[in-house]
């Protein structure tokens, strides 16, 4: 457990899991900040937990990581906790790019790692994860000036919250939208999203606090709409479009090399969102390696690994970034 900022700038508590590779010399080890994927709104689903279970489908690109001889922080983002208290912060980028900081400098000033507050870092993520990355990246300078970032790599990233909205409202990853708006909702107390609901949105949003991962969001939820959740739509309301504005990637672009990737056909956070990020980078100065790959969102993972673990090895090993902006 580790310190760390919310949303609103305060102090929290966040907890994660740090990995040391036995066979490497930690003092000299590299650490990658590794920010996971979507796990669910129940408690069971905590990062961490999903460690312990086998289940974290992120776990090939954290093992290629750690059999490489990098340190990897895991956070598990802000607000998993037992029972009522349970209230994930769900894709809300100015929550997670602290908490993924955070574990960093946590597995850094933790005595048993042995890893150094000199050691290169770069943050590493896909989906919610990719979004992580990146947001982590964009806070560093300000945040975290001390941290020796060389890079950020990131695929499947949400960049834009409302556009992809539109791709997931009456479609499969419904159930992805609903754990936003619970999310956003836990960040900022203000957005009362109960105000907005159904009984139908109450109950089902009710269920899945309590017992929903990743798979009971994709199998239970599939082809839901906003409107058969609420009494009014809270994406159209003043309140929830200026939180979402300021959850929306691009604004700071990062001051080191990126890898950007992302599934061409991709059915749960969709492709021109995050190739206008892309673009936007490219156009802020940003050396950055954009690539795409013939698969959809949840095997897109796993299409990139091995270009994110190549590109990674460069840029700890000191090797120009590549640019195809």
């Amino acid at each position: 457990m580790y310190l760390s900022t919310n949303a609103l700038g305060e102090r929290n508590a966040v907890t994660g899991t740090i990995l040391t590779p036995k066979f490497a010399d930690t003092t000299k080890a590299p650490i990658v900040g590794y920010s996971v994927g979507t796990q669910g709104p129940a408690f069971k689903c905590t990062p961490s937990k999903a460690i312990e279970r086998g289940t974290l489908y992120d776990q090939p690109a954290i093992n290629d990581s750690i059999s490489a001889g990098y340190a990897v922080a895991i956070t598990d983002y802000e607000g998993y906790r037992p029972g009522a208290a349970n209230k994930p912060t769900y894709i809300v980028g100015q929550s997670m790019g602290p908490a993924v900081i955070d574990s960093v400098r946590a597995a850094q000033r933790l005595p048993q790692t042995g890893l150094k507050p000199t050691a290169k870092v770069i943050f590493q993520g896909y989906s919610q994860g990719g979004g992580g990355a990146l947001w982590a990246a964009e806070k560093q300078p300000s945040y975290a000036p001390d941290l020796n970032l060389v890079g950020v790599a990131a695929g499947g990233v949400p960049a834009d919250l409302t556009e992809v909205a539109k791709g997931l409202d009456g479609y499969l990853g419904f159930g992805f939208l609903a754990f936003a708006a619970v999310g956003l909702d836990n960040a900022y107390p203000e957005l009362q999203l109960d105000s907005y609901l159904n009984d139908t949105g109450r109950k089902d949003l009710a269920d899945a606090k309590q017992n929903a991962c990743v798979v009971e969001l994709l199998a239970n939820y599939p082809f839901k709409t906003i409107a058969g959740y609420t009494t009014t739509n809270p994406l159209t309301d003043p309140k929830w479009q200026a939180r979402l504005a300021q959850n929306k990637l691009g604004q700071n672009p990062p001051r080191v090399p990126v890898l950007q990737y992302h599934a061409s056909t991709d059915e749960i956070v969709n492709t021109p969102q995050g190739d206008a990020l892309h673009k936007s980078y490219c156009a802020a100065g940003v050396t950055e390696q954009w690539n795409t790959y013939i698969s959809d969102h949840l095997t897109g993972i796993f299409a990139g690994n091995a270009d994110a673990g190549k590109w990674i090895k460069d840029r700890f090993a000191g090797k120009t970034a590549p640019s195809n902006c």
